[in-house]
């Protein structure tokens, strides 16, 4: 496929080796709350206390309640007034700088696009470029060099919020054919297929914004997983999915087409992000502008009919088990937006975040504001602005949840 616009190389945060202290030698607990997973086999937790290093959550309606703190004495003020528009001493520091076992079926009208000029003829919104008309017009990511930075950067994020885990499903080592679905950048696709040299991987995307070197064993596709899949039956071991929260209408449809393609035996995993800030000790406070960041994003998916609160609703978990997956694990962690917990892994983890952040948030919301929501594009920077004042203000202790979840497809006879 054709290098990535300007082909230039991702580069990673780095990030400073100092130990922060805070009590007991973990998160400080007046800046937030510990790193924490949970584990379920169900949306409801066990009846159990949390293991050591986590926290029990409640679930509600495939949901979770949560009352939040009131807000500090020294919170900063509402992101609309104008005590908080830095707009006009603003500036962004962005640096500008085959193999013949194809999955696919033997149908021809297949909804994998080829390879034309007419997949190349991106759109051109508010000065950034977005995907062709060609299938999901809708999709509101951009695909230039900058958000594809951001996204790398918070690929990395992920993983070391994972310990350095590409996934968490109990696959085999032997692993054989796996599929990346909406592989943006197709980092993990490469990073799966430098771990599992033996294994097939091909990432699917609607933009083809991979990078031309890339492991012999990966290969990337342009496709809409939102149509209807045409690979054979039970022919990959591993469907690995990320961030698709904004760009699925009918979740259930998605997981039934990979179950089809899924072998008896096989995984499902998806990682969604919640596109709420939220916090543990109130500095994430009502008229911030972080604050209002996810009911403004939750918003305009409810416009474009593609939902966004995918982790508060609970829909991956119903969605597998609906499929017909079963052994449904769901796992839950906080991932840090800024470097304020005392962890050193954590800590690093949002570093690198808030810098994706930084190269990325013009990106998660230009299309989405100006398009779905009829914001000028003024207004649009003005949040912006704000949210990135309040991030490097020292001031706040943001998460945000992130869901990793797995399910196994039923061997022939069980």
């Amino acid at each position: 496929m054709a290098d990535s616009p300007g082909g230039k190389e991702r580069r990673v945060v780095p990030v400073e080796e100092e130990e922060a202290s805070g009590p007991n030698g973990g998160v400080a607990e007046t800046k937030g709350p510990k790193h924490a997973e949970t584990e379920t086999e169900t949306r409801e937790q066990p009846a159990a206390g949390p293991k050591p290093g986590q926290e029990e959550q409640q679930h509600e309606a495939g949901g979770e309640s949560s009352t939040v703190a009131p807000a500090p004495a020294d919170a900063l003020p509402h992101w609309t007034q104008p005590a908080c528009h830095p707009l006009q001493n603003y500036e962004e520091d962005f640096d500008e700088d085959d193999d013949n076992d194809s999955a696919l079926g033997d149908d021809g009208a297949s909804s994998t696009a080829s390879l034309s000029a007419s997949i190349l003829e991106y759109r051109t919104i508010h000065g950034r470029t977005y995907h062709s008309n060609i299938g999901n017009a809708e999709y509101w990511g951009p695909n230039d060099d900058r958000q594809l930075e951001s996204m790398d950067l918070s690929h990395h994020a992920f993983t070391l919020l994972l310990e350095d885990k590409l996934f968490l499903a109990p696959i085999p080592d032997d692993v054989q054919k796996v599929l990346d679905v909406g592989t943006g950048s197709g980092i993990w696709a490469i990073d799966f297929a430098d771990k599992y040299p033996q294994a097939e991987v091909i990432g699917t995307d609607l933009s083809p914004t991979q990078p031309g070197w890339v492991p012999a064993n990966v290969k990337f596709e342009v496709d809409d997983a939102t149509l209807v899949w045409t690979f054979r039956p039970n022919v990959f071991d591993f469907v690995h999915m990320r961030d698709l929260f904004g760009s699925i209408q009918d979740w259930n449809s998605l997981y039934r087409q990979a179950y089809k393609c899924i072998k008896p035996g096989g995984y499902i995993e998806d990682f969604e992000c919640s596109v709420v800030i939220s916090s543990d000790d109130g500095s994430v406070a009502p008229g911030m502008a972080c604050y209002d960041w996810g009911r403004i994003f939750h918003e305009a998916g409810r416009k474009m009919g593609r939902p966004m609160d995918v982790v508060e609703r609970g829909i991956v978990p119903a969605g597998l088990k609906a499929a017909g997956f079963v052994d449904v694990v769901e796992r839950r962690y906080r991932l840090p937006l800024t470097a304020w917990p005392a962890d050193k892994r954590l800590r690093e983890v949002g570093a690198i975040q808030h810098w994706a952040a930084q190269e990325g948030l013009e990106g998660y919301a230009m299309y989405l504001l100006t398009q779905q929501l009829k914001w000028a594009p003024e207004r649009v920077q003005l949040l912006l602005a704000c949210i990135r004042k309040e991030l490097r203000s020292n001031k706040l202790h943001p998460y945000a949840w992130v869901q990793v979840t797995y399910g196994r497809k039923l061997e022939v006879g069980e």
